[in-house]
């Protein structure tokens, strides 16, 4: 007689009933003990844990979770390493390293991790300045370059920072531009263009007089514009996005001509323009 299936058993409303060849018995049910009379919930995480990482007690049973940067596995008891960098391409500003239950962002040489994430330029300049004492030092996006405190070349002599000027009594300097100006800047790889990057300026203005600029060399593939903005001034455009690391030498000249055509002067401009390797 199956006493389980004619109910003529005496287990309790918290028991299971198994019947026996001849009788029945009564057993508490999976997940749970007896204790005397009663069917009380086994903490499967003080007993037997078998969670890799946590395990939280439910009645009759018990679930793993996972610490922050895992995700349980298929057997709902291990857990395995989330990568963070496959599930998005914008995590890190330039690369992503995976590490266990994280990650972390890495900068390229010349740049240094800030905010967690983003990529800020190293300032060699103030740190490691390996420049000569007869050298200025230049910091760009990703790096620095040593150039010359003293640019000038004969026949011009230097008469202020980054100025050369070429004497009137030497008879060689009347084919030649009156001054030049040694300018640097930095700019970034692909920058969006077009984007006014330097402004040209007369520093002497002479009465009576017509300023014309243009570039006068470095422009062979057409990247710059020089925009005429006033009578004394011009605005450099880049028209072309530039990828680094390149160093770009422009002349920018200024011809001054007076109204009778009886005066005419030159100054030039020597503007490096040093593009970064990236866009940050």
């Amino acid at each position: 007689i199956d006493e389980c299936t004619a109910g003529t058993h005496n287990c309790r409303a918290d028991q299971v009933c198994i019947n026996l060849r001849g009788s029945f018995t009564c057993q508490c049910p999976p997940g749970y003990q007896k204790r005397g009379e009663q069917c009380v919930d086994i903490n499967e995480c003080d007993a037997s844990n078998q969670c890799a990482q946590q395990c939280y007690n439910i009645l009759g049973s018990f679930i793993c979770q996972c610490n922050q940067g895992y995700e349980l596995s298929s057997d709902r008891l291990n857990c395995e390493d989330i990568d963070e960098c496959r599930t998005s391409s914008y995590l890190c500003q330039y690369q992503c390293v995976n590490e266990p239950g994280k990650f972390s962002c890495m900068c390229p040489q010349g740049y240094q991790v800030v905010r967690s994430r983003t990529c800020q330029d190293i300032n060699e300049c103030e740190t490691t300045n390996e420049c000569r004492e007869d050298e200025m030092c230049w910091n760009y996006h990703g790096g620095f370059r040593c150039y010359p405190r003293n640019p000038c070349q004969d026949p011009y002599i230097l008469t202020s920072e980054n100025r050369c000027v070429c004497p009137v009594s030497n008879a060689l300097c009347r084919e030649l531009p009156q001054s030049i100006v040694y300018k640097y800047m930095s700019i970034r790889s692909d920058r969006s263009v077009p984007s006014d990057i330097f402004q040209i300026q007369a520093t002497t203005i002479y009465p009576n007089t017509i300023n014309t600029f243009r570039i006068k060399s470095g422009n062979e593939n057409r990247e710059f514009y020089l925009r005429q903005t006033s009578p004394v001034s011009a605005m450099l455009v880049l028209v072309k996005s530039l990828s680094g690391p390149r160093e770009y030498i422009v002349d920018l000249e200024m011809l001054t001509v007076n109204s009778m055509g009886t005066f005419r002067t030159s100054s030039v401009l020597r503007l490096t323009i040093i593009v970064g390797p990236f866009s940050f």
